[in-house]
C-alpha cells in the first residue's frame, strides 16, 4: 500500500485506504458513526507527517469519500510559545478560573515553554519545583511501574486491574491512613472487598490499583511497604531522577511530586525509556455509563466520552477530543502527552475545587501550542 505525496481535498474518494497507510495508533483512535456512515480519525501519521481530523463517508459501493482532512501544519516554536503563553495567561478562558497555577510544555529533550500564572490577591505561587499532592495523576506512575516490572508484557490480570475492570470498587473516599502499609490499606474498611457485579465493567476507583499492588508474587508484592519504602521502590524502577514520595501508601492517589519531576517522567515516555511508552492508548475501554453498557462509574461529565487505557485516560471524545493521553488529579494536577507523542505538558496546582477546569485549561494550551493560535 503506497502513500501518495499530495493533500487530498474534500470530495476525494479513498479506495481501500489506498491514499493513506493508516497506523495502528490511528486505527485505535478511529470512530465510525453508523447513522451517518462517517469514519473519523483524529490523527494519521504519514511518513512522519501528521494529518488531522479525517472524516470519510462510507458509500454504498464500499468506497470511502473524504469529507475533510487537515494537512500537516508548519508552526515554528516562536509562534507556539506566544500562543500557548497568551492562552495560559488569558483572563477570558477557562485558565483564568484555575489561577494560581504553573504550566509547562516540552518535547522529549527539554522544557520549551511555561511559567507561573498568579491570582490577584493570592500569595500562593506555583512553579516548576513546587511539590504538591497530585492525587489521581499517581495512577500513570503506578501503571508505568507495573509495565517496567513486567518488561512491557502485561498479564490479562494486570490489564483488568489497570483499566479498572477488576471489580475492586469499594475503595473509601479517605483511602489509606498515613501509617498504613499497602496491605493494611487494602484491609481497611471495605477497601479490599470485591464487587462481583462490577467485574469486567469500567469503574473508576482506587481499589483496583491498591488490591493489585498488594497481590503476592507473581503479583507486585508491595503489600508490606509503607510510605517511605513505597516511594523508594517506585523511584528505583522508574528512575531516581524522578523525585516523588507518598503521603499515604495509595498507588492510585497518594503521590507527591513537582511539575519538574513529573515532566521528567513524561519525557522518559516520549523517549521510549519506559515500557509504558509502547502502551499509551492500549487496551482502551469505554467509560461513559450514559453511552457505554460496560461502564458502571466514571468521574467525567456525562456528555464526555473518553476511553481509559493502562492507568491513563485517552481524550478521544468524538466531539471535543484530540486523543491526548492524560491523568488528571482531583486537586487539579494535569499531566498530558499529545496524540502524536511529540509534546508533553503539565498544569500544576492544588485546589479542592475545579479539577476538571485544569484539564480544560491544559487542553486549550495544548491546542494553542499545536496550532500556534491563541485559544
Amino acid at each position: 500500500m503506497k502513500t501518495r505525496k499530495h493533500h487530498p481535498r474534500p470530495g476525494a474518494v479513498l479506495v481501500g485506504f489506498g491514499l493513506y497507510a493508516m497506523t495502528a495508533a490511528a486505527m485505535a483512535q478511529a470512530s465510525f458513526d453508523i447513522p451517518s456512515q462517517v469514519l473519523r480519525v483524529p490523527t494519521i501519521d504519514v511518513g512522519g507527517q501528521t494529518y488531522r481530523n479525517l472524516e470519510a463517508r462510507l458509500d454504498p459501493d464500499g468506497r470511502l469519500t473524504i469529507l475533510s482532512l487537515t494537512g500537516p501544519q508548519v508552526v515554528d516554536n516562536a509562534a507556539r510559545i506566544s500562543a500557548a503563553t497568551a492562552t495560559a495567561q488569558s483572563s477570558s478562558n477557562t485558565c483564568s478560573g484555575v489561577r494560581p497555577f504553573y504550566w509547562e510544555i516540552g518535547d522529549k529533550t527539554q522544557r520549551l515553554a511555561g511559567g507561573s500564572v498568579n491570582a490577584s490577591g493570592s500569595s500562593t505561587v506555583y512553579d516548576a519545583g513546587t511539590t504538591i499532592e497530585i492525587a489521581s495523576a499517581s495512577k500513570w506512575l503506578y501503571g508505568a511501574y507495573v509495565a517496567e516490572v513486567r518488561g512491557g508484557a502485561l498479564t490479562a490480570e494486570d490489564i483488568r486491574f489497570l483499566n479498572f475492570r477488576s471489580g475492586y470498587t469499594n475503595f473509601g473516599f479517605l483511602g489509606c491512613d498515613q501509617t498504613d502499609t499497602v496491605a493494611s490499606c487494602v484491609a481497611r474498611n471495605n477497601n479490599g472487598v470485591l464487587s462481583p457485579e462490577n467485574i469486567d465493567r469500567f469503574y473508576y476507583s482506587g481499589g483496583h490499583m491498591e488490591k493489585h499492588a498488594s497481590l503476592p508474587a507473581p503479583g507486585m508484592n508491595l503489600g508490606p511497604l509503607a510510605n517511605g519504602a513505597l516511594g523508594a521502590e517506585i523511584r528505583r524502577v522508574l528512575g531516581t531522577d524522578i523525585n516523588l514520595s507518598y503521603s499515604q501508601p495509595q498507588l492510585a492517589g497518594g503521590a507527591r511530586t513537582s511539575a519538574r519531576d513529573y515532566a521528567t517522567f513524561l519525557r522518559k515516555l516520549l523517549n521510549q525509556q519506559l515500557k509504558m511508552a509502547a502502551l499509551l492508548g492500549s487496551y482502551p475501554v469505554c467509560t461513559n455509563p450514559k453511552t457505554c453498557p460496560t461502564a458502571a462509574s466514571a468521574p467525567t461529565p456525562s456528555d464526555l466520552s473518553w476511553h481509559y487505557s493502562i492507568a491513563h485516560w485517552v481524550e478521544d471524545d468524538p466531539v471535543s477530543g484530540d486523543s491526548a493521553y492524560s491523568s488528571l488529579g482531583a486537586f487539579g494536577f494535569y499531566p498530558w502527552i499529545d496524540a502524536t507523542k511529540t509534546w508533553y505538558g503539565v498544569v500544576s496546582r492544588a485546589s479542592l475545587i475545579g479539577a476538571a477546569d485544569s484539564a480544560n485549561c491544559g487542553a486549550l494550551v495544548r491546542k494553542a501550542w499545536v496550532t500556534g493560535v491563541v485559544q
